[in-house]
Formats: structure tokens, C-alpha cells, sequence
């Protein structure tokens, strides 16, 4: 289900969690579907039960998941993310944006990456 990569900079709980919203955003975790337990996610992928628990936690904030007192967590509706997180993609998309304009693209070039990512995700 989701593999880390012990050479990457980022904490392993970050990865666990930009896996875990990969699956759900892709569907391959749909939407109500319960994700595996804290016990055996950390089991499968052989680290600390609180590092798990960090990434749930880190999903449950984002909107991409929501827990269940004694039943566990499970991926969100589509329109359950919330409009901040769509706020803060954007803040980071502008940040992006502004710097490749700086680098020299310009924001034609720019549209035609974006067009180009839509054609290759249909």
C-alpha cells in the first residue's frame, strides 16, 4: 500500500501521510472507507505506532480523514476538505508560480505545464 524511502529528507510520519493522501485523492482509498488500524499500518511498514498516529492525525487536520472514537479513521467525503486547505495549496502555488516567473518562465509556459498534467491525468 504505501512504501517509505529511508533517504528522503522528510520524517517518516510526512511520508506516511502524503502516501495516505495520495490513495485517497486517487481513489484508491475511496471516500468512508476505513484506513487500516494504527497497530497494523505500523506493523506492514515495521515503525513506531506514533509515528502512524502522527500521520492520521496530520490527515484528520488537512480534511483528508476524520476518526471515530473506538471505530478508527476513515478517508473524507470530497467536500469535507475544507476550504482552508484549498487556501493553503493556493499560498503555496502562488509561491511556486512566483518563483519559476523569476527563473525565467513565463506564465504561458506555465499554463501549457498545466494543461499538459490535465491531459496526462485524464
Amino acid at each position: 500500500m504505501l512504501s517509505l524511502n529511508y533517504r528522503d529528507s522528510r520524517p517518516i510520519y510526512e511520508q506516511v501521510r502524503d502516501g495516505l493522501r495520495r490513495l485517497i485523492i486517487t481513489g484508491a482509498v475511496p471516500a468512508g472507507d476505513k484506513l487500516p488500524s494504527v497497530r497494523s499500518m505500523a506493523g506492514q511498514l515495521a515503525i513506531n505506532p506514533n509515528t502512524i498516529q502522527r500521520a492520521y492525525e496530520a490527515l484528520e487536520q488537512e480534511g483528508y480523514a476524520y476518526s471515530v472514537p473506538g471505530k478508527g479513521s476513515f478517508a473524507a467525503l470530497p467536500q469535507d476538505v475544507t476550504d482552508k486547505r484549498r487556501g493553503e495549496l493556493l499560498e503555496k502555488l502562488d509561491a511556486v508560480v512566483q518563483e519559476l516567473v523569476y527563473l525565467g518562465m513565463t506564465p504561458a509556459e506555465i499554463g501549457e505545464r498545466c494543461a499538459a498534467w490535465k491531459e496526462e491525468s485524464k
